[in-house]
């Protein structure tokens, strides 16, 4: 249920930050398609659509993502996306063969790249 929402949450900030931010706007010119975060067995699934510079999300799966990230099982996925050094712990679950990724792995990048945008950001003292 965790990582159901997580996914949801995600898809959440990063069509605020479509509208809101112009730099992750800029991130998102010229790109058009959908990518998918999922559990192995499809049970968790969601995907995310990037179209004129917007992100929208919806439950479950598409017939062809450009990309997708599947999981070995939720709670997996949450404690990837959760953890501290997320870029270890993707390489770790890639090389454990915990994470699976088809499609563009370029675009994988690409999205690691927008995670940077969604972070809170911290006041200055």
């Amino acid at each position: 249920m965790k990582f159901r929402f997580l996914l949801w949450a995600l898809g959440l900030l990063m069509a605020r930050a479509s509208r809101k931010n112009p730099a992750f706007e800029q991130q998102l010119a010229g790109k058009d398609l959908t990518f998918q975060l999922q559990t192995a067995d499809s049970r968790v699934a969601r995907h995310f659509t990037v179209k004129n510079q917007r992100v929208t999300s919806r439950s479950g799966t598409v017939a062809e993502p450009a990309f997708a990230i599947v999981f070995k099982d939720a709670g997996y996925g949450f404690a990837t996306l959760q953890a501290k050094n997320k870029q270890l712990a993707f390489m770790q679950g890639i090389q454990d063969k915990h994470i699976q990724i088809t499609g563009n792995t370029g675009l994988v990048m690409w999205f690691q790249g927008l995670m940077k945008y969604l972070m809170p950001r911290k006041k200055k003292v």
